[in-house]
């Protein structure tokens, strides 16, 4: 008989959260390494080679892979033969786990968890709680798949119920291009077939958890139903021309994972959800001899990618930066930002929208006029840092609050990542403004850029505050220029004709 012991779980937790933040699955590595040697866009490679170069730091420098460190997911099979020493419940002591794993003074990870989510939503501050699914199964030990997932990716999930002579790959067609970029591609969808609507939903879940083979695959052949399935939808999802970050390319999905279950004669449930270039996941086990051990990756492991702006990147002072200045940019163009710019997610828009609604001036050191606010919220710094991974959170979000930032504040643009909707873009056009994107999944990276941050209002709010941060050669791209100009309309279009016409390098 087996004996799990409570703090031997507890920290098995806590470990595998950290490993996970800093290191990326060798799987995931070897499948972005083969897509940025294959990808001809010049926009999406450059896109990879950040994601890429951050990866390599994160893994050197034990710190976050992406500011959005993540919503603990975890799925614990225990197994009927085992007994517990322990005072808490399995659910608790996952929540044990994460709770120490966020708080690691050594690598801090960010809390993003809010409890009241249709009222008050108030940071639980240490990123608890976690979603948990216990199963009792035969056995004698303890397995535990965790996931630590973003909220952009999340958002991007999808569920329908389709009649059982519905085409599935038409569907899954349909709903990818309306997921956009915001799930910050390359990546991998997980989608689930059958059961019930809720359990179609939990098995495109646990399909996130399976390691990426699409090469291997890809090489043998398929040799079931489900696994030509998978290289149909990768190979009609990638000829989209969605590409790395939207930017138009031959990658958009580095794997597409399938797991379905029976259902009703009068069913067929259908869930996607995606897996951005943050991939974070790992398998342990637990057998009574101690706490999990886990193996990092070798530095071997990573191609030979080191990312660098262009010499004929764009370099602007943000200090000084004029609308007339703004207007000569063009769209898929790389821009390297100096000076100071002002940070703003969702609870700061709303507070400063609100504000503006009653006439109330803004706080002091709130001044966006003929300045850019960057959409992030970041890590807490550790040891020398300026600050901790600050990575670009997705900018849809922030539509709704576009026109009035832009018409009663006089800011001059905005950066995050993804595409804006209609309105948004509208909005800047009329305003002669600019949005710009960082490359989500490059946050490390990104964060080196930055020189000093200081909160400048609404503390309470966590990571959510508005701070300054004073940058130097911070890179982004320029993804709606004045003129309303869009990368994600022009860059996906472009290459969605130009697939087919382009000799692919054999896999």
């Amino acid at each position: 008989m087996t004996i799990i012991k409570q703090q031997d779980f507890i920290d098995s937790v806590a470990d595998a959260l950290q490993f996970i933040s800093y290191y990326h699955p060798k799987d995931f590595i070897t499948h972005l390494a083969h897509a940025y040697r294959v990808e001809q866009s010049p926009a999406a490679k450059d896109a990879m080679a950040q994601i890429l170069t951050n990866s390599r730091m994160c893994a050197e420098g034990h710190r976050p892979i992406c500011q959005d460190t993540g919503i603990v997911v975890a799925f614990v099979k225990v197994g009927m033969s085992v007994r517990w020493e322990a005072t808490l419940d399995v659910v608790e002591m996952v929540n044990a786990g994460v709770r120490k794993a966020y708080l690691q003074p050594d690598n801090v990870l960010r809390a993003s968890i809010v409890a009241d989510p249709a009222g008050k939503r108030k940071n639980t501050g240490d990123n608890t709680p976690a979603v948990v699914h216990v199963e009792l199964v035969q056995g004698d030990k303890v397995e535990v798949r965790i996931a630590a997932k973003g909220g952009g990716s999340e958002n991007k999930a999808v569920m329908e119920m389709l009649n059982p002579g519905d085409d599935i790959v038409e569907w899954v067609l349909q709903r990818v291009p309306e997921m956009g970029a915001g799930w910050c591609p390359p990546g991998m969808l997980g989608i689930g077939i059958g059961g019930t609507a809720e359990k179609a939903v939990l098995l495109a879940k646990e399909a996130l958890m399976e390691p990426m083979d699409m090469l291997e695959l890809k090489a043998r052949g398929a040799q079931t139903r489900t696994e030509e399935l998978r290289i149909e939808l990768y190979d009609k999802i990638n000829a989209l021309g969605i590409g790395a970050q939207g930017l138009g390319g031959l990658t958009t999905v580095m794997d597409i994972k399938i797991l379905d279950y029976p259902t009703h004669a009068a069913s067929q449930p259908i869930a996607i959800i995606p897996n951005c270039a943050a991939t974070r996941h790992i398998d342990f086990e637990l057998d009574g001899s101690g706490v999990a051990q886990f193996t990092p990756p070798s530095l071997a492991d990573y191609p030979d990618v080191h990312w660098h702006a262009a010499e004929n990147a764009r370099r602007v002072n943000l200090d000084t930066l004029t609308r007339a200045q703004i207007a000569e940019w063009q769209p898929g163009e790389t821009v390297l930002l100096s000076g100071k710019l002002l940070t703003g997610r969702d609870a700061a828009h709303k507070r400063i929208t609100e504000m503006l609604a009653r006439g109330e001036k803004l706080p002091e050191g709130v001044d966006f006029n003929g300045r850019f606010i960057y959409y992030v919220g970041p890590v807490d710094a550790v040891r020398d840092e300026a600050v901790g991974p600050a990575g670009p959170t997705t900018a849809t979000r922030m539509d709704k609050y576009t026109e009035a930032m832009l018409a009663q504040t006089g800011l001059l643009g905005m950066v995050g990542k993804a595409e804006r909707g209609a309105a948004a873009i509208q909005s800047i056009k009329n305003h002669q403004a600019v949005y710009l994107i960082a490359i989500g999944g490059a946050a490390y990276l990104v964060s080196k850029a930055i020189r000093h941050a200081k909160v400048v209002a609404f503390a309470e709010l966590g990571m959510e505050a508005i701070y300054e941060f004073e940058v130097h050669d911070m890179p982004v791209t320029v993804a709606v220029d004045s003129k309303g100009r869009s990368v994600h309309d022009i860059g996906p279009a472009e290459w969605k004709k130009r697939i087919g016409m382009i000799p692919l390098k054999a896999v």
